[in-house]
């Protein structure tokens, strides 16, 4: 287990750096900087000396690995427009979007799951075709466009909810039911299959033959072996959830790390960008590694070294 635990933070750490260096070029490559950070009217000699004190006269060679010594001290350097470091300001911002996250994956998990299990239990029933014609709503409608419609509905039109901003808990709740939407979805999917799937074998029907219940069966046997896809698909949305929280955060001016990229990306303010993809790759890889980790403790027959 010890070595099959080395290898994927191995692969992780890989995952990692490629992620980081892809963005590092494209974002030098996307433009200079120096050019909107400049007075207007600069002269070219003004240009040419902010550019130099920045360091972006360097080759591209050279800078990528300044940066990764930078990094290799944990300085992930200073943001060219706000004149502070970068830590701070990305960690400022990251307890809302962790909040963002887990909030809509709540609303995922707590909607999703059971939609499922009754879709797969009541297979063919009248609530089955209800539910899969919700679950295909939350599907198919994009999160900036549900956003929208949840605006309109309880923010303006009825005043129940904040329209924006992180004020209050109250504010939570639309942007998480936006973004959580199509998750809720993909769990609903996922967790009928997976249940459907263990309702045709074999102990079921001599559970089923010894007197249990369905609702038994289900609850003391189907659901544990159902649950490994769920726990995969779980460590994958999480990751989706954080990529998805730049349009969403955007629609509801919810001060995140999916705003602060958007704002950074237009600024050109690189080393910010690179950061908060480094945080989303870091808690990527790390829930796709835990979830290797729940695999044992779900199903006793799996060894992580095999």
């Amino acid at each position: 287990m010890l070595r099959h635990i080395a290898g994927r933070v191995g692969q992780a750490i890989v995952a990692t750096f490629g992620v980081l260096t892809m963005v590092f070029f494209v974002m030098r490559l996307s433009g200079d900087p120096t050019l909107l950070l400049v007075p207007e009217g600069a002269t070219a000699e003004q240009i040419a000396a902010l550019r130099h004190q920045l360091g972006f006269d360097r080759p591209l060679v050279v800078q990528y690995g300044a940066y990764l010594a930078d990094l290799a001290r944990l300085d992930l350097g200073e943001s060219l427009v706000q004149r502070a470091p970068v830590a701070g300001i990305v960690g400022e911002r990251i307890p809302y979007t962790m909040a963002l996250a887990a909030g809509s994956l709540v609303v995922a998990l707590g909607i999703g799951i059971p939609a499922g299990i009754a879709m797969a239990v009541w297979r063919g029933s009248v609530l089955e075709r209800a539910l899969a014609a919700f679950v295909l709503t939350g599907q198919s409608l994009p999160t900036f466009w549900s956003g929208i419609l949840l605006i309109l509905l309880f923010g303006v039109n009825l005043g129940w909810l904040p329209t924006s901003g992180a004020d209050s808990l109250g504010s939570l709740v639309m942007p998480s039911v936006a973004l959580g939407a199509l998750t809720m979805s993909t769990f609903a999917r996922m967790t009928r299959i997976a249940v459907l799937d263990e309702l045709s074998r074999d102990y079921v029907a001599a559970a089923r033959a010894r007197g249990l219940s369905l609702a038994a069966a289900v609850g003391r046997h189907v659901l544990r072996n159902a649950a490994i896809p769920v726990v995969t698909v779980t460590a994958l949305e999480v990751g989706n959830l954080l990529a998805g929280a730049v349009i969403v955060e955007t629609v509801f001016a919810w001060p995140g790390i999916g705003q602060l990229a958007i704002q950074s990306i237009a600024a050109r303010d690189f080393l910010v960008v690179q950061t908060v993809v480094l945080f989303v790759s870091v808690v990527y890889v790390g829930t796709n590694l835990l979830a290797d980790l729940a695999y044992a403790a779900i199903d006793p027959r799996i060894r992580m070294g095999a």
